[in-house]
């Protein structure tokens, strides 16, 4: 067995533009290609309505665990790379996408820039993120020592739908 080590990282995948679940699939591939990285675990998919500006169609999101040598920036680099490679335009904050791939920790590292804050800022309001999360790491403490249990345990399951296995 290969001893994989690295920095674990939890990352947000989403989508709601052409064909969202092959999108999400799409992007565990690429992720998994991605040198410097090993995949642990993926979530379930989950279905929920979009949040941001206008009518928009529902996104599948989930959370893939993964162990990263990659430094947080450079991690950042790949999952634009990722995102644009597969479609994502800037446009509209919160607007549809074909991906959204958010770091959402890395490892015990806090951190508020102009690029990048981990954790993410949004994670505890967010159930098409908490529940994933909680699926693949149900005791995860936050790097800045937020339990996930805690937040799950606040958090409306409204609205959000786990997708069945194979889907």
């Amino acid at each position: 067995m290969t001893d994989h080590k690295g920095t674990p990282v939890f990352i947000g995948v989403g989508s709601n533009l052409e064909d969202p679940r092959a999108q999400a699939r799409k992007a565990v591939a690429a992720l998994s290609a991605l040198r410097g990285c090993h995949i642990l675990a993926i979530s379930s998919w989950y279905v929920s309505k979009a949040v941001g500006p206008g009518s928009q169609p529902d996104y599948v999101n989930g959370v893939v665990a993964l162990l990263t040598t990659l430094s947080p920036y450079q991690l950042l680099d790949h999952l634009q790379h990722i995102e644009s490679h597969q479609g994502r335009v800037r446009t509209v904050r919160w607007g549809p996408r074909t991906l959204d791939l958010d770091v959402l920790n890395y490892g015990d590292l806090v951190l508020n820039d102009i690029r990048l804050t981990l954790p993410h800022p949004g994670l505890a309001d967010r159930n098409f993120v908490l529940l994933p999360l909680a699926e693949i790491a149900p005791d995860l403490v936050l790097a800045d020592g937020r339990r996930v249990p805690d937040l799950l345990a606040k958090c409306s399951f409204e609205g959000i739908v786990r997708l069945p296995v194979g889907d």
